[in-house]
């Protein structure tokens, strides 16, 4: 069902809603939190589509805020999708224009689930704190995504600066299979102490960096870090390269969706590692709303003892 409301305001979309809920029974119950998206008109489809495909696994309200250019005229539009257009989730879009989107707390306040958490996303536009920015204030979880940002680099860079306990970001989310991986591999034959590690990236994979932060962070030895050309490596981590005494633990993905597993006296292994996706990143981080403590401490601490530059060749 999708209810669309032209010209509106919150108390409006408010009732909406509770009739949407009297019409379609418990379709609106058993929610478990608010996610709130921010981003701009045009690119609210996939990230829709991301969080209906999260919410059967975790039911919730879905916000949409899209604010237009600060010139137009001062409307609020609306609409809202239940049912089969909205997953296992209900979904409010509100689109402002004007002076209508200058204050967006206000906007999201009046239809936050009672006594629920709230998460926020943004998928593009991110403001540079992300925890002091109207929405971030109001939530107990923020969401970025330094793959989106004009700079990556410099972004993931700048994450220590401005953390706040309850933020995170899908560059970190997306190396949680590698990091699976690697400590699987630490916790077999045979227990040698690494010396020293080597991850390499391509230049558009802010998730590079991290996964080296977090290694330097946990291993506590040096560990070097590059980026490839488009010609050694198309997107994403390449490969990470653990050296003990009796060799090197090579994990490296000959392609976009698996990787190889080589360990000294042992045959190679080949893995199943597809790219993870927005639904899943998005599934996973919604999984605890806790202050994730570990990646906290990785942009902080263990991005200070690696060197924040990669190694040259």
């Amino acid at each position: 069902m999708i209810v669309d409301m032209p010209d509106t305001n919150v108390s409006k979309i408010t009732r909406a809603l509770v009739n949407v809920r009297e019409e379609g029974g418990a379709v609106a119950l058993g929610r478990v939190l608010t996610l709130v998206i921010v981003t701009r008109h045009g690119a609210e489809e996939e990230v829709i589509e991301a969080a209906n495909d999260a919410s059967r696994e975790h039911p919730m309200r879905v916000i949409v805020l899209m604010i237009g250019e600060s010139d137009e005229e001062a409307r609020l539009d609306a609409q809202i999708r239940v049912g089969g257009d909205a997953g296992a989730s209900e979904v409010v879009l509100l689109s402002a224009h004007g002076a209508t989107g200058s204050n967006a707390e206000s906007l999201v306040t009046g239809l936050l689930l009672p006594d629920a958490p709230v998460v926020a996303w943004w998928p593009t536009r991110t403001p540079d704190q992300p925890s002091r920015s109207s929405v971030g204030k109001i939530a107990q979880r923020r969401i970025t995504d330094a793959a989106t940002q004009p700079d990556p680099s410099a972004w993931v860079g700048a994450l220590g600066a401005h953390y706040s306990p309850g933020d995170t970001d899908f560059a970190w989310t997306r190396i949680t299979r590698w990091r699976e991986q690697l400590a699987a591999v630490l916790d077999q034959p045979p227990f040698e102490p690494v010396t020293q590690a080597e991850v390499l990236g391509a230049a558009d994979s802010p998730s590079t960096p991290l996964l080296a932060a977090w290694l330097r962070l946990k291993l506590g030895v040096p560990v070097e870090w590059r980026y490839l050309s488009s010609e050694e490596w198309v997107s994403g981590i390449k490969s990470v390269r653990l050296t003990r005494e009796s060799g090197d633990t090579l994990l490296e993905r000959p392609d976009a969706s698996t990787a190889v597993l080589t360990q000294p006296g042992q045959p190679s292994h080949e893995l199943a590692f597809p790219r993870r996706t927005l639904r899943e990143c998005l599934a996973e981080e919604l999984r605890s709303l806790d202050p994730d403590i570990l990646y906290g401490r990785v942009i902080t601490d263990g991005w200070d003892l690696l060197s924040a530059s990669p190694t040259e060749e």
